[in-house]
């Protein structure tokens, strides 16, 4: 195990959500305060504010992937595009790895049939980000 994966799942074990476990476990590498962080990813839990959508740890991905290919609203080239893509590879890559990218098919809520735990999910996050996003680095 990594030490961001070992950090998301600690985080997530004192009480933070997918999202924040996520961001956070990142934190220095984005080189962004854990306090910002921490608010940006808070209301991306449970499936976007507990309405069991897209899944916290898979959104906090798509968090990253912006901050991380972003060149900010000054730059001279737009980054949407690549970014856009990114996404799709990140959503496409999670939806494989766990089953769904959606918390309620992940929890088994309406099936009751769980695909992963949100430990599961945060993992795979963490392997998407490390291996999809920041893999240069």
């Amino acid at each position: 195990m990594d030490k961001y994966t070992e950090k998301a799942l600690q985080l997530h074990n004192q009480g933070n959500n997918c999202c924040q476990s996520v961001c956070l476990a990142f934190a220095e590498k984005l080189n962004i305060d854990e306090d910002s962080l921490f608010k940006i990813s808070e209301g991306f839990g449970a499936g976007m504010g507990n309405l069991q959508g897209i899944c916290g740890a898979l959104s906090a991905a798509v968090i990253i992937a912006g901050i991380h290919n972003s060149g900010g609203k000054d730059a001279a080239v737009r980054t949407k595009t690549k970014t856009y893509r990114l996404v799709s590879q990140i959503n496409n890559e999670f939806a494989d790895l766990v089953g769904s990218m959606y918390c309620k098919d992940i929890k088994g809520l309406e099936t009751g049939h769980i695909l992963k735990s949100c430990d599961g999910c945060i993992e795979s996050a963490v392997y998407i980000v490390n291996n999809l996003i920041l893999k240069d680095n």
